[in-house]
């Protein structure tokens, strides 16, 4: 680009011309046009890269335009509005809707229900490293309610190549940002602990999470008090399983103590693929595991997450960055558990505004 040259003109020379404004239907306006009505009214009246239609010749004429700069789009260029269509398009995966019509290049893809954010990272990077486009999403794995924004695309020049969109397009092939519904949960808890259990103090685990579950549309089915005794804890935990629990929680007994038998007990539930221990804090005594699960000669599998003691004091935990992730139908394990370390650092601020903060992103 020569020096001389305006550096926010995106556009070629040879796509600009003046024209009749009568003969200007369809194109390209290449600046903006001011309208003032004195007392009332000074402002732009129509935008750069507005595309003229039949209703507007008779307005623009009004305001002194009889002649309009323009930019004729060849065959292998494309509008801005019309590229971010195709881009939105192409971004927008399962559970994604767009906003409505591309303005300035610009249009917003929205949850079209409610459901937890998945972003292909790596499509998302590939497809911004294009240039002359652009994406930005909300961060991976948040929940969402339908309508709510969840990413925005634009065409970045005024006028795009064809064959530089269709490579973006090809490059979010399949939909960069989506929406996984969540599985509304039947949890069965088991609340551990001799001081508990004998009521030598209250318990303050319940109410957390029954708060929680209810946040994501949840239902607690059962809950049940067991003192630290492996083998009760086990028979609580299937009785939850055979009453039609879909998911377990177990709380308390997640350390190395002596009398920290939750662990032990989970395992002598049936549960298997158990990964105990997290980078996220708080929440390093964390267990995830599976049961297999069935009745009536069907088969299932039901997720169990054993809850450390920070799970009652603690605001926000690595429950609540593994809950809907389950209820969306990621399985859970050391991979997963890891990468929660970039990120899993909670600042424990004085009034925690989560979601809105860097923990868990």
């Amino acid at each position: 680009m020569c020096e001389a040259c305006n550096p926010d003109d995106l556009t070629t020379a040879a796509t600009r011309k003046t024209i009749p404004t009568v003969q200007a239907v369809g194109k390209v306006l290449a600046h903006d046009i001011t309208e003032i009505r004195p007392g009332e009214f000074k402002g732009r009246a129509f935008r750069k890269g507005h595309v003229v239609r039949e209703s507007d010749v008779e307005h623009l004429q009004r305001l002194g335009k009889e002649n309009l700069f323009v930019i004729d789009l060849s065959d292998d260029e494309m509008h801005e509005d019309d590229a971010a269509l195709a881009l939105a398009t192409a971004l927008a995966g399962s559970g994604v809707v767009l906003s409505g019509a591309p303005e300035e290049g610009k249009i917003n893809l929205v949850a079209g229900i409610d459901g937890l954010i998945r972003v292909n990272k790596d499509a998302l990077r590939a497809f911004n490293m294009l240039g002359e486009v652009a994406c930005a999403t909300l961060h991976d794995a948040t929940v969402v309610k339908k309508g709510q924004i969840v990413a925005g695309t634009r065409a970045i020049p005024l006028v795009v190549k064809r064959k530089l969109v269709k490579e973006a397009v090809r490059a979010a092939a399949g939909g960069v940002v989506s929406v996984a519904p969540m599985r509304r949960p039947r949890v069965g808890v088991v609340i551990t602990g001799n001081e508990v259990f004998h009521g030598q103090i209250k318990d303050a685990f319940a109410p957390v999470i029954r708060e929680k579950v209810a946040g994501l549309n949840g239902e607690i089915a059962g809950l049940h008090y067991a003192p630290d005794d492996a083998a009760e804890i086990t028979h609580r935990l299937r009785e939850q399983l055979d009453a039609g629990a879909d998911l377990l929680i177990a709380t308390g007994g997640m350390s190395v103590d002596p009398d920290d038998v939750t662990r032990h007990a989970i395992r002598a539930a049936g549960a298997r693929d158990v990964t105990y221990g997290s980078p996220v804090l708080p929440g390093s005594m964390f267990l995830v595991g599976y049961i297999p699960a069935g009745n009536n000669g069907t088969s299932r599998e039901v997720p169990i997450l054993g809850i450390p003691a920070c799970g009652m004091y603690a605001k926000t935990t690595i429950f609540d960055l593994v809950l809907p992730r389950i209820l969306a139908g990621e399985r859970i394990g050391r991979s997963q558990l890891a990468d929660l370390g970039h990120g899993g650092l909670c600042l424990k601020c004085p009034e925690c505004r989560y979601p809105v903060c860097p923990f868990g992103k």
